[in-house]
């Protein structure tokens, strides 16, 4: 007889990883899963899964830290691989001049956390994975990682905004102070 198991996808993932598309994130699933069982669950997100952009660990190995690099923009789905993998896939996005967020949960992800422009624990997570991280998601949940993006562009347009305010006005006196000076007023 067969027994399945099936950890069900949440709802709001697939319509989240389409808002992170959007935000110009790039969403790559990296998994200690067999490469069928990463197609089947990247294809009812919506990643796009065929057989050409999907690696194994073993592949990985095959390959060179430059050829890596090569390739690392295309291949959305490495399936069975090792922590010193995770670390080279983090390694080759950053040295294309990606800024990476990394998340995890267990023991093996915490170097690839350590590694990643961001790393992000998931709150159920190790505490291995949770000392090794920058942030911890308390809900577990994807979709929060993509709102606090969002909400972060938000507050980085603001501070410019100010800063070109301060900086406009600090620029009038200036102005208004050397010209003072010149006709020493």
């Amino acid at each position: 007889g067969f027994y399945i198991i099936e950890d069900p996808i949440r709802p709001e993932a697939t319509s989240t990883i389409k808002e992170a598309k959007k935000a110009g994130i790039t969403t790559v699933m990296i998994t200690g899963d067999h490469p069928r069982t990463a197609l089947s669950i990247a294809r009812q997100l919506k990643i796009p899964a065929t057989n050409q952009n999907v690696i194994t660990g073993d592949e990985l190995n095959e390959l060179t830290d430059k050829q890596l690099e090569e390739r690392v923009v295309s291949i959305s789905i490495y399936a069975r691989v090792a922590p010193e993998d995770k670390m080279r896939i983090v390694r080759a996005w950053q040295h294309l001049g990606h800024v990476v967020a990394m998340t995890g949960d267990g023991i093996n992800d915490a170097p690839a956390l350590k590694k990643a422009d961001v790393g992000i624990a998931v709150g159920s997570g190790t505490e291995v994975a949770k000392e090794a991280a920058d942030v911890i998601l308390l809900d577990d949940n994807f979709k929060t990682i993509v709102a606090a993006v969002a909400e972060g562009r938000v507050i980085f347009t603001n501070v410019k905004k100010v800063t070109l305010i301060l900086l406009a006005g600090s620029f009038a006196q200036l102005i208004i102070i050397a010209v003072a000076l010149v006709l020493t007023m």
